[in-house]
């Protein structure tokens, strides 16, 4: 083969490498700067509300409980909702955990819109990516702290020796290693509520919704439930949704929100 018959081939060896080059090269579709923006404020929030509103009738009668509400919260902020009695916040938190479906508006909580999820595909999401925290603990009084950690646990799938490494290692968390085999009535208010915090972090959810969850409590087991609930949401990046009318709350929330009439007043 002569100089000039390979000079031939490596140059058309080389426009076919081009071409195929050329035409494997896939299409990238690219976004417009808002379109990022949007996405961007998207993926940062944890709850989005938007027009939520809630009507009750009962005998013939018709009670508007929320009107149009919008409410963002950031992912691994501290929420407060606040008001007087009667101002909607508990509706507001049943709507946010998925409890009660609105009559206006919709929710979405980790970028999923929960108000057109079916009634199971909706049970399970709120049992994967939500704890609550209750008032009055709603603890099983039958059931040491560890065995009520690790009922909610079983219902996530955990279970066995599993199940008990992490509910020992939740009641580790909120400083109650050593009331593992104690039963509700043997635990303090405070005491009760940190077990109802560690039951509440069960199977690591990114949501944690609290109704109240120092009213019952006295200045010091208050302080410190606030500040795991801090901690919830500071160190490990939970985002913390709390109904309260506790003012001591306000120093480590991130946003108040004011209910009053069922509008939210201020945010």
């Amino acid at each position: 083969m002569t100089a000039t018959q390979i000079d031939v081939l490596q140059r058309v060896g080389s426009q076919a490498t081009s071409t195929l080059t050329r035409k494997s090269k896939p299409k990238v579709d690219t976004l417009a700067p808002e379109d990022c923006g949007v996405i961007a404020a998207e993926s940062s929030r944890a709850i989005a509300a938007r027009g939520v509103g809630m009507v009750y009738q009962s005998s013939g009668e018709r009670f508007q409980a929320l009107k149009g509400v919008d409410l963002d919260v950031k992912r691994g902020d501290i929420q407060l909702l606040m008001g007087p009695s009667g101002s909607g916040k508990t509706t507001l938190l049943s709507i946010l955990a998925g409890i009660l479906t609105p009559t206006q508006g919709n929710v979405r909580l980790l970028g999923e819109d929960i108000t057109r999820l079916s009634s199971s595909k909706l049970a399970q999401f709120r049992l994967q990516n939500i704890g609550f925290i209750f008032q009055g603990f709603n603890l099983f009084p039958a059931l040491t702290a560890l065995e009520n950690i690790e009922v909610a646990l079983k219902l996530k799938g955990i279970r066995g020796s599993i199940a008990r490494k992490e509910a020992y290692g939740l009641l580790e968390q909120v400083g109650l290693a050593d009331k593992a085999k104690q039963h509700p009535q043997d635990l303090s208010g405070g005491q009760k509520q940190r077990v109802a915090i560690a039951r509440a972090l069960a199977g690591n959810p990114q949501l944690i919704m609290a109704d109240e969850p120092t009213a019952a409590l006295d200045s010091h087991n208050g302080h410190a439930v606030i500040e795991l609930l801090r901690n919830l949401a500071k160190e490990k990046g939970r985002t913390v949704l709390i109904v309260t009318h506790d003012p001591r709350i306000i120093d480590v929330a991130d946003n108040v929100a004011y209910l009053e009439d069922g509008m939210l007043q201020a945010n």
